[in-house]
């Protein structure tokens, strides 16, 4: 199965799409209230980190595809899909203004900064791209899973290098 084939699914019958993206941000604003003032004790900010994953992966995925189909592909953006790609991108910003309600980002495990996260995710999209468009290895004919798989070997290597590298210039 293809990136491709995978989109007209979802495109064909959206529901399970529209509902995560639907229930990130529901979650992000009922954990809000539920955690009160104590957003940045434990367990409310691992819960809050694990709500910008949910929301920034497939936000920030669906926002490379938009530009690679954009500039790449030369497809018109009234010919895409807007529950596999514009409905993540809506669903990342009102998951993270709700959170940014709560907690500052800075507050939340896992990374520094949103900008960090944002940054490293954007990395990991691009060298996938990028490996995919020089064919150097044959991850989109595969099956998602090992797409999936690559994007998570990638993202941590990248994580790890970026967060060597900060640390390495504040010293």
């Amino acid at each position: 199965m293809t990136l491709q084939e995978l989109f007209n699914i979802v495109g064909a019958d959206p529901t399970y799409i529209i509902a995560y993206f639907i229930m990130v941000p529901i979650i992000a604003l009922i954990v809000g209230f539920t955690s009160k003032g104590e957003a940045h004790l434990s367990p409310w900010n691992y819960i809050f980190s694990a709500l910008v994953y949910l929301a920034c992966i497939p936000g920030i995925f669906a926002a490379t595809l938009c530009i690679y189909n954009f500039f790449f592909e030369r497809q018109s953006f009234l010919n895409l899909n807007i529950f596999v790609y514009f409905l993540p991108i809506l669903s990342m910003f009102v998951t993270l203004f709700l959170i940014k309600n709560r907690i500052a980002f800075n507050r939340i495990p896992g990374f520094s900064n949103l900008s960090g996260l944002i940054m490293v995710i954007t990395a990991t999209f691009i060298v996938m791209l990028l490996i995919q468009k020089t064919r150097i290895w044959v991850v989109f004919i595969g099956s998602v899973g090992h797409l999936l798989i690559a994007f998570l070997v990638l993202f941590l290597i990248i994580r790890i290098g970026f967060s060597k590298l900060f640390k390495q210039s504040k010293n």
